[in-house]
């Protein structure tokens, strides 16, 4: 049986932030999950990258089993939460990697700590913002679930047969009447509604060595990535044959690129196709 990750509370204000760490005495690693996830659906690249590095997921504000409530859901409020996990828990500079909303958190935060990141990983994130209908959108979507579900296989059988939908029916919460996703539809809301406006002069100034992380059937049109890399010509970009959770769909190749570049390898500049098969 696989040994569950360490567990820690990490106070912040008025937020508790729950962390897993797979310990050890590698390089730290602060991994990111995107927006309506946990680090549960990350933990097997944690386990996949120690014991050669230290990883650490935290629960971001408002997911999993941090608090789900909170009064701040600014991004600066995420970026303070992703500075406080390195410097109180990993002690010091991080390799950061984040996915989707976590890329954004990650990206920003480079661009605020450079002295707390050292290499930056960033997999289907970009600094456009994203348009206030389509936080609508999001929210909608989430407060149509038909909660509390009775057991996993009806959240399955509402969610759909995907991995991002597994991975929610996996990390339901037992309560009163059945199951409850570990978030709120409204808090999601204004959280992506946080990120509504473009970031081009954060990701112009961030200083770390970074690796841009597509999926080829992703988020972001071929236009919007290759402005993105053209802005920051240094940025490494790789693209994965798999949808926006990659990390998912693809794990081996999606673990190939992060350990390399961790570890200071990884592929050259310009677009690295990724196996199919993860």
């Amino acid at each position: 049986m696989t040994e569950p990750l360490r567990a820690t509370v990490l106070r912040r204000e008025d937020v508790d932030l729950h962390v897993l760490d797979t310990g050890g005495d590698g390089p730290p690693v602060l991994v990111l999950h995107g927006l309506a996830g946990s680090a549960r659906e990350f933990e097997p690249t944690a386990r996949a990258l120690a014991p050669d590095f230290r990883v650490l997921l935290p629960d971001q504000r408002g997911h999993g089993r941090s608090t789900r409530r909170p009064a701040d859901t600014s991004r600066a409020a995420f970026v303070a939460d992703a500075a406080a996990v390195a410097e109180r828990v990993a002690g010091g500079p991080v390799r950061l990697v984040g996915q989707s909303l976590g890329a954004h958190t990650a990206l920003l935060t480079a661009a605020a700590r450079p002295d707390l990141v050292e290499r930056l990983v960033l997999l289907e994130g970009h600094p456009a913002g994203d348009d206030p209908e389509g936080a609508a959108r999001i929210g909608a979507f989430l407060a149509s679930w038909p909660l509390p579900f009775p057991d996993r296989e009806a959240a399955r059988a509402f969610l759909g047969p995907d991995l991002l939908s597994a991975s929610w029916a996996a990390d339901l919460a037992e309560g009163p009447g059945g199951l409850r996703p570990r978030f709120d539809a409204d808090v999601m809301q204004a959280v992506i509604a946080a990120a509504d406006r473009p970031r081009w002069a954060e990701w112009e100034s961030v200083s770390a060595p970074t690796l841009a992380v597509f999926a080829d059937t992703g988020l972001f049109t071929e236009a919007q990535k290759d402005e993105m890399i053209a802005r920051r010509p240094a940025t490494v970009r790789a693209d994965l044959d798999a949808s926006h959770d990659a990390h998912l769909e693809v794990p081996d190749a999606w673990i190939a690129l992060l350990r390399g570049f961790l570890a200071g390898a990884g592929p050259g500049p310009g677009p690295a196709a990724g196996p199919a098969e993860g």
